[in-house]
């Protein structure tokens, strides 16, 4: 029998449908986009795959944070599932390191230019998703903020590395043009 009901990490019962589950669901999802992403981007030799991977890592961490709704955790659950602003730094570098290389951006482009690029968008996609289901946890203090922070910059991070593939493997990114 369905009760409706699932337990966070503190134990708590709370509907299934409740916000931290919802933001649980995305950052899982993005973790999973980002799996398939990367496998393509391991098909083509890139280097930064270790990247994608570290991000798959800290994105557990993510979820062990959502997983922890500050009113019902004790201070040993805050001390497990604290989530640090450290990553943020790695996507900073890793953001400034891929646009250096990259020709300018002057007109919208669509997600495009090739698998491994498109799945990067993909991902980027789901984890704006992701991104709006945590605001509403965090601005009620059940989440870090540094939980939103991150994952506002690795939608960054996965917009900049999508055009970086779609170079590396030369394939030409589609220029958004008004339908006439």
């Amino acid at each position: 029998m369905i009760q409706g009901f699932s337990s966070t990490f503190t134990g708590e019962r709370r509907p299934k449908e409740d916000g931290i589950f919802e933001a649980l669901g995305a950052t899982d999802e993005l973790s999973c986009a980002i799996g398939l992403a990367r496998e393509f981007c391991i098909d083509q030799g890139h280097a930064f795959t270790e990247e994608l991977e570290k991000i798959q890592c800290v994105l557990q961490d993510v979820g062990s944070n959502i997983a922890t709704p500050q009113s019902s955790a004790r201070q040993s659950h805050i001390k497990k599932t604290m989530f640090s602003g450290h990553p943020l730094s790695d996507l900073e570098r890793w953001i400034d390191k891929y646009t250096e290389e990259l020709p300018p951006l002057t007109n919208f482009i669509l997600p495009s230019g090739g698998k491994s690029s498109a799945a990067l968008h993909v991902a980027r996609s789901v984890c704006r998703r992701a991104e709006r289901s945590v605001a509403p946890i965090v601005r009620s203090g059940e989440v870090d903020a540094e939980v939103a922070k991150f994952l506002n910059r690795l939608s960054d991070y996965l917009f900049t590395v999508a055009r970086y593939v779609a170079m590396k493997e030369g394939n030409r990114e589609t220029v958004y043009r008004r339908p006439e």
